[in-house]
Formats: structure tokens, C-alpha cells, sequence
């Protein structure tokens, strides 16, 4: 079967703009998009730049931009892909600077990974110089929801859509990177709450949108997203609740629990708490709620079932604490 392949071709160093050019194939039923590009390079153009390296779904080298969607193209088949798209379109990693072609600078994504301090903290009493005894995890001491399969293939930034427009987001990888440390029991209490004081920070934890995307092309089902949500219950039950993006989780949850029902009212001012500034920009909002009735009236009796909400809570809060 012969088949064209779009491939982006970029060289930053003399192309002002990145232009696609198309290559003929003839395929076979098993070839992998990456079987493809390797004969494209060794067969029709040696100038096109790929990287890549174990070919087995191991290494994370190969994770490209196919069809839109980001994949391992080692694991990508040409058949597949052509059946559901009636095309193999092939680009970089999205959100990471082209070096050429098909291979993008990881500089910035490792980086990310070095800020979340990727290694076991010490013990307050034990000297960073000094030499550690081996530890051994016991079976069913710890749970990290596979999060240590992670590959580094850089997939789950290029689709991370806050990444996108906030290049300092550490990212989904780093971030589950941190879950899984936060998860090990040698790191000591101290640590841990420490590691998630800085996590809650701007360009943290809380800059996550939950928009799955990053779920969707992990070629290791590490479910980063499900990692961050992990990470920011651990905030909260350490007390970590001063940042916007969790005193809008525990405004929500309160309310709930009063009035059986969202406030969009108060719910801003759950947010801004006594922040001046911050109140008179969201003043106007509540003025405009008002006028077009979104304004719950506080003399109004309680919605009815408001009790079993309340039991609901109640159950959960003394689950909690016997956990």
C-alpha cells in the first residue's frame, strides 16, 4: 500500500516559518509511524531530523505530534492511523521549542522536573552528606497509582492546555513526579508538608484546569491529572488552604454544606476573603448577579432535604477521621 506522509519540517536556523512536505510509501499492515519516518530519512530525504531510540514504547523519544493527537510513534500504526484519519500527518511536540524537524528541546520540561525535587528528602537529624542505609519498602506500604511508570516522553506537556498559555505551569509530568515522592514513606512528615508548600504556589497545584487532556495521551496510563488532585487533597489535610485555588474548594465544600446548594453570591467572596483590592474588582460582578436575579434571597427558607445534606457531610467527616 502506498501512502504520503505530511511531515513539518522546521530548521529555525533558516526557515522563517514551518512548512509541511509530503513522502510516498509503500507500507505494509504492521509498519509503525516511526518505521515510516526512519525509511523517509534513510530512503527518500536524510535531512529530516527524528528522534528516537529503544523503538519498544520504553524510552519516550519518539512522542510526536501525530494527526493532531500526541503519541509514541513507535507504538503508532501507519494502518490505524490512515483507517481513522484518511491521512499521517507528523509535527513536533507541541508547547517545546523546535531544535529541527521533528525533534524539540526538552530543556525547559526537565527543568520542571528538577523543581519538584525529584528525590527523598532527609530526616531532620540525618546530615544531607551523610550516607543513607538501605531502606526496603515492605509489600502494602505504599500506593503510587502508577505514577513511577512515567516514561518522560513530554506527551502530557505538549497537551496540557495550561502549559500552553503559562509556560511557568510546572506541568502534569512534574507534578506527578512530586505525587509519587509524596506517596513514599521515608520521606518524613516535615518534608512532605514542605514539598507541598511550595507545590500550592503560583504555577503550582492549583493552576491545573482538569482538562484531561493530559489523561488521554499518556502512553503509560500514568493519569497525571488524577496525581494533581492527589497532591491537592494532601494540601488541604496539611492545613495548606491560604492559595485562591483551594479557599475556592473549601468555599465551595462550606456552602454546600449551609445551604445544600451553590451561592454564586458568596462564592467569590469565599475566594477574595478581606482583600480590599481584590473585593472591589469583583463588586461589579456581584452587582450584575444581582440585576439578573443570580442573587439567592438569604431570608428564603432552606431547600428541602437541606438535612440529608448535612448527613451526608457528617458521614464523610467521621469516615475521615477514622481513617
Amino acid at each position: 500500500m502506498r501512502l504520503a506522509f505530511l511531515v513539518q519540517r522546521f530548521n529555525p536556523e533558516n526557515d522563517p516559518h514551518s512548512r509541511t512536505q509530503a513522502y510516498r510509501l509503500d507500507v505494509g499492515r504492521g509498519t509503525t509511524v516511526l518505521d515510516a519516518l526512519i525509511r523517509i530519512k534513510n530512503e527518500c530525504d536524510g535531512s529530516l531530523a527524528v528522534r528516537y531510540s529503544c523503538r519498544s514504547a520504553i524510552c519516550g523519544s519518539c512522542a510526536m505530534d501525530i494527526n493532531g493527537s500526541e503519541k509514541l510513534a513507535c507504538r503508532a500504526s501507519v494502518r490505524k492511523e490512515w483507517e481513522r484519519h484518511g491521512r499521517v500527518a507528523v509535527a513536533p511536540l507541541r508547547n517545546l521549542p523546535v531544535i529541527k524537524d521533528l525533534v524539540v528541546d526538552m530543556s525547559s520540561f526537565w527543568g520542571k522536573i528538577r523543581d519538584v525535587a525529584p528525590w527523598l528528602s532527609p530526616t531532620a537529624q540525618q546530615s544531607t552528606h551523610a550516607k543513607m542505609s538501605p531502606h526496603t519498602l515492605p509489600p502494602g506500604s505504599y500506593e503510587f497509582h502508577n505514577v513511577d511508570a512515567c516514561i518522560m516522553c513530554g506527551a502530557c506537556v505538549a497537551a496540557c492546555t495550561v502549559h500552553e498559555v503559562s509556560k511557568g505551569f510546572l506541568g502534569p509530568a512534574a507534578l506527578a513526579k512530586a505525587n509519587r515522592f509524596l506517596a513514599d514513606p521515608r520521606e518524613p512528615v516535615e518534608a512532605k508538608r514542605h514539598r507541598l508548600a511550595v507545590l500550592e504556589q503560583d504555577h503550582g497545584i492549583w493552576d491545573c484546569t482538569r482538562c484531561n487532556f493530559c489523561v488521554e495521551v499518556c502512553p503509560k496510563d500514568v493519569q497525571p491529572m488524577e496525581a494533581i488532585i492527589r497532591l491537592r487533597r494532601s494540601a488541604l489535610d496539611a492545613g495548606l488552604a491560604s492559595t485562591g485555588g483551594a479557599r475556592h474548594i473549601t468555599g465551595f465544600t462550606e456552602l454546600i454544606r449551609q445551604h445544600g446548594r451553590l451561592n454564586e453570591a458568596l462564592m467569590p467572596l469565599k475566594i477574595v476573603g478581606f482583600n480590599l483590592p481584590r473585593l472591589s474588582q469583583v463588586l461589579p460582578l456581584g452587582l450584575a448577579m444581582l440585576r439578573k436575579g443570580k442573587v439567592p434571597n438569604p431570608l428564603a427558607p432552606a431547600i428541602s432535604g437541606i438535612a440529608r445534606v448535612r448527613a451526608i457531610f457528617a458521614t464523610t467527616s467521621r469516615k475521615k477521621d477514622a481513617g
